[in-house]
């Protein structure tokens, strides 16, 4: 029998052949909706440039003083501006405006009164803000609160509260609102007479009370919508078979997959509140003198902005575009929180 040659004998070395081959194993990591939606919203630059408006008008609201505290000393007056000292020096017989824009007075003065402009505006971006983002965190507590009792009980208490929110939605919220304003100033003040400054404090709480009051049904409704048909799933009715509470079910099973809705809802509510805000400071029913109101602004500088309209164009502008960065946001987590949104 033939030998086999050095060609076709292949010697393999015990340690390679009792080596087992490793193969390159890729392993995936599941995403949860909320982390799937923060990676669309960094890709969305729309989203980001209305997240920076948004964030350099708080920054305002918040260095407001800092900000008016930087303008140079009037040689007129003597003084550094600030929102609520009048210089009637700086006010001619007509009661318009001596000076322009300077760098003691950088969006000039307000025509009958003399205060600097910038810094009315920089101030009076605090209570649109935080009436906005205030009345929205109470408006989607309660809604929230409200969707789950009537979404996840039903029977007696869905009916009830769907009744409260069907009487609620029928009523016109406006013209209301401007009724309960004046209302409920003269029952907090009682026989006594008030100041303007507290006028405009007792109105500043009667409108984040009032607005979030009449705001909460909408999201009230989504919830329990997505309520009812998360009940019957089988993570729920497996845990209500074990014996796991009421309480445990809403808020570990039920509420976390309502992130979504609530987020966009809430996003959404802010811009209508400061609209609103601005509406009844506009029509009388809002903030007073001598807070500064970027809607209270625009109610008075109406009837100038032919003559003077660094009065008037200010607070339009930074209205709008808090308005509409705001929407623009929101519409933009509604459909990063949307899976069929191809944006």
């Amino acid at each position: 029998m033939p030998e086999p040659s050095a060609g076709t004998l292949t010697e393999v070395p015990v340690e390679e052949a009792s080596t087992p081959v490793r193969e390159h194993v890729e392993v995936r990591t599941g995403r949860s909706p909320g982390q799937v939606a923060w990676a669309r919203l960094k890709k969305d630059k729309v989203a980001i440039v209305c997240f920076a408006i948004i964030v350099f008008f708080i920054l305002v609201a918040i260095f407001a003083p800092l900000l008016y505290s930087l303008e140079a000393v009037d040689p007129s007056t003597g003084a550094k501006a600030d929102p609520y000292t009048t210089y009637t020096k700086l006010i001619d017989f007509n009661g318009l405006p001596t000076v322009g824009t300077s760098s003691a007075h950088w969006l000039g003065v307000e025509p009958r009164l003399g205060r600097d402009l910038f810094a009315r505006w920089a101030i009076g971006a605090r209570p649109s803000l935080i009436i906005g983002f205030v009345a929205a965190a109470a408006s989607t507590i309660l809604g929230v609160t409200f969707g789950l009792i009537a979404g996840y009980l039903g029977g007696v208490a869905d009916k009830i509260i769907s009744w409260v929110i069907d009487f609620f939605l029928s009523l016109p919220i406006l013209l209301l609102v401007l009724a309960i304003v004046p209302i409920m100033q003269k029952s907090i003040a009682g026989a006594g007479d008030l100041t303007a400054d507290e006028t405009s404090r007792i109105r500043f709480v009667v409108l984040i009370v009032i607005l979030f009051v009449f705001g909460w049904m909408g999201l009230a409704r989504l919830v329990r919508g997505e309520v009812k048909s998360l009940r019957e799933r089988e993570f729920v009715q497996a845990a209500r078979a074990i014996g796991v509470p009421t309480r445990q079910i809403l808020f570990k099973e039920i509420l976390p997959n309502l992130v979504g809705p609530i987020i966009v809802s809430a996003s959404i509510a802010v811009p209508a509140y400061i609209t609103y805000e601005a509406t009844l400071s506009y029509l009388g029913a809002g903030l007073v003198e001598p807070t500064a109101s970027w809607g209270r602004t625009i109610a008075d500088a109406q009837n100038l902005f032919a003559t003077y309209p660094l009065w008037l164009w200010p607070s339009v502008i930074g209205l709008s575009l808090l308005v509409l960065a705001l929407s623009l946001l929101g519409d933009s987590i509604r459909d990063a929180f949307d899976p069929t949104s191809r944006r």
